[in-house]
C-alpha cells in the first residue's frame, strides 16, 4: 500500500526485479497467514460457542503458540514455493506491469517463459488452502448454527449471531476476492478485474476489519456515544 501510494504522486513508477520479488514474498506470506488466522478464529469461535464449560481448557495458551507457529510456517513455506518459480521465467517483451504491485498472475501475463507449471501450482497450492479453509468455516459454522437454534434464550442467540455474524462477513469477502484472483481461470480474467480483487484484499478489507469487529464491542460503543455526547 505505501508503494502504490508514493507510485500515485512519482514520476518514475520504476521497481526493480528484487524488490519487486521480495514485495510478492511480503504480499504471499501475508495472505496466506491471513487465511489460516480468519480460521483459528472460526474454531475459537466453534469453541467458545458450542463448548463453552471447556473453552479455558482447549484454547490454551500452548494451543494458541502452536496454531500461530503452524500458521507463519504454512505461510512461509507457500511464499518461497511461488517466488521460487518466479526466477524460472524471463520477462523481454514487456518490462510494464499493469497493476498496483507485483502480484503473480500480472507478472506471468509478461514473462517470455511458459508459465503454465506456474499457473498450475497457483491453482494447486492457492486452490487446496482456499478449499480447506473454507471447509473448515461451513463445518465450524454449520454447527454453530446448530447449536444457537438449540438455545432458547433470545439475548444467547442474539449474542453468538452478533460474535460470529461480523467475523463470517469479513472472512466471505476477504476468501470471496481472493477466489476471483487465484482460483478463477486467471487466462480469462482482465487486468482489470484482477487489479479490482486485489484492492478488496489488500486494502479495503484490513481497513473495514477493526470497524467490523469494534462495532459489536460494547465498550467501543460505548465510548462512541460518550464521545458523540461530549461533542454535541
Amino acid at each position: 500500500t505505501p508503494k502504490m501510494l508514493v507510485n500515485f504522486f512519482a514520476k518514475s513508477k520504476m521497481i526493480s526485479l528484487s524488490e519487486c520479488m521480495i514485495q510478492f514474498f511480503s504480499l504471499a506470506i501475508s495472505i496466506t497467514t491471513e487465511c489460516f488466522l480468519l480460521e483459528t478464529m472460526v474454531y475459537d469461535h466453534y469453541v467458545a460457542i458450542c463448548k463453552p464449560l471447556l473453552y479455558p481448557v482447549i484454547t490454551s495458551n500452548t494451543l494458541c503458540i502452536r496454531l500461530l507457529v503452524l500458521s507463519f510456517s504454512g505461510s512461509l513455506l507457500h511464499a518461497i514455493i511461488h517466488n521460487a518459480l518466479l526466477f524460472r521465467l524471463t520477462f523481454c517483451d514487456s518490462i510494464i506491469v499493469h497493476h498496483f504491485y507485483c502480484d503473480i498472475i500480472p507478472l506471468f501475463k509478461i514473462s517470455c517463459t511458459d508459465p503454465s507449471i506456474n499457473f498450475l501450482m497457483v491453482f494447486i497450492f492457492a486452490g487446496s488452502i482456499q478449499m480447506f479453509t473454507i471447509l473448515i468455516v461451513l463445518v465450524s459454522y454449520t454447527l454453530v448454527l446448530f447449536t444457537i437454534l438449540k438455545k432458547k434464550s433470545l439475548q444467547g442467540i442474539r449474542k453468538a449471531f452478533s460474535t460470529c455474524g461480523s467475523h463470517l462477513l469479513s472472512v466471505s469477502l476477504y476468501h470471496g476476492s481472493l477466489v476471483l484472483m487465484y482460483v478463477h481461470p486467471v487466462c480469462a480474467q482482465s487486468d482489470d478485474q484482477g487489479m479490482m480483487d486485489s484492492v478488496f484484499y489488500t486494502i479495503i478489507i484490513p481497513f473495514l476489519n477493526p470497524i467490523i469487529y469494534s462495532l459489536r464491542n460494547k465498550k467501543v460503543i460505548d465510548s462512541l456515544r460518550k464521545m458523540l455526547k461530549r461533542n454535541t
